[in-house]
């Protein structure tokens, strides 16, 4: 890499973590000049070396917002890593659900959303229980801090290859309408899940308060600094009694001392009694 390559590295690197927290490493670069070959192409840009020009000190925030939303890691699929999300969907929700059978009402945050997925895939297993969550409200609120990503997630419409993953035949059959190429989301589905932005870098003051929130694979982007961050704003929104989910390879060992293993349950977390500092 040359030191010009080096020093635009080093610039989208930033640019990167200031608006999104997720950390570019180096050996990613050649991934992100693929992502950003679509934003060339829009504004007839010839090369990453204008391209370092235009978003240089005071440079054009719109480029830049466009720059962030190419470069942010989207990766997801229904029922990611299906072995922790059957934990979760089995146990996990028994458990949550003897603890607020009083009030029968469960609140969860799908946060680093990314396309919908994840609390698509929530919502459909609800929907496969009805029995079960006869008479409870069941919020899902998801957010991300792409907007691109957000706007798919509403729409709900996939690609056959983003409904191939891990989205088993039956539950697309019934669930969504094939439009040409694409597998649309029927709405009784859709309705059930909440989008909103937010960058988990931010206080999630407004969301309220929650009794499962699910942060997968998205702390492995983070700097040290802004995964504890992460973890505290998360903290802040967790039910005294609620639990965590992070990513198989994800933890809070070493991250925060306001969160803990759960006893119960491999890698899912829950609140400690100390405070925020």
């Amino acid at each position: 890499m040359s030191a010009h390559d080096t020093a635009l590295h080093r610039q989208l690197a930033a640019l990167l973590r200031k608006h999104s927290g997720q950390q570019l490493m180096a050996n990613r670069h050649w991934r992100v000049e693929m992502a950003l070959k679509p934003v060339l192409r829009k504004h007839s840009i010839p090369d990453l070396a204008m391209l370092s020009g235009l978003l240089g000190e005071a440079g054009d925030q719109g480029l830049a917002n466009e720059c962030v939303e190419a470069m942010i890691n989207n990766e997801t699929c229904f029922f990611r890593d299906q072995a922790n999300f059957a934990l979760l969907t089995g146990p996990v929700l028994d458990h949550l659900r003897e603890k607020r059978k009083s009030v029968r009402r469960l609140r969860i945050w799908s946060s680093a959303c990314s396309s919908g997925q994840e609390p698509y895939s929530l919502a459909m297993h609800f929907a496969e229980n009805p029995e079960k969550w006869l008479g409870w409200t069941i919020q899902i609120h998801a957010t991300d801090v792409s907007t691109t990503a957000l706007t798919q997630a509403r729409a709900a419409r996939y690609s056959q290859f983003e409904i191939q993953r891990g989205l088993p035949v039956m539950l697309m059959l019934k669930y969504f309408s094939q439009h040409g190429t694409d597998w649309q989301l029927q709405d009784a589905i859709r309705r059930k899940v909440n989008f909103s932005r937010h960058n988990l870098l931010d206080r999630a003051q407004g969301l309220g308060v929650f009794d499962l929130v699910l942060c997968r694979n998205m702390l492995m982007y983070l700097c040290d600094d802004n995964r504890k961050q992460v973890l505290e704003n998360i903290a802040d929104t967790l039910a005294p009694d609620g639990i965590l989910m992070l990513g198989a390879a994800e933890t809070v060992i070493g991250q925060t001392e306001r969160l803990k293993a759960s006893p119960e349950f491999r890698g899912f977390y829950e609140r400690t009694s100390a405070a925020r500092v």
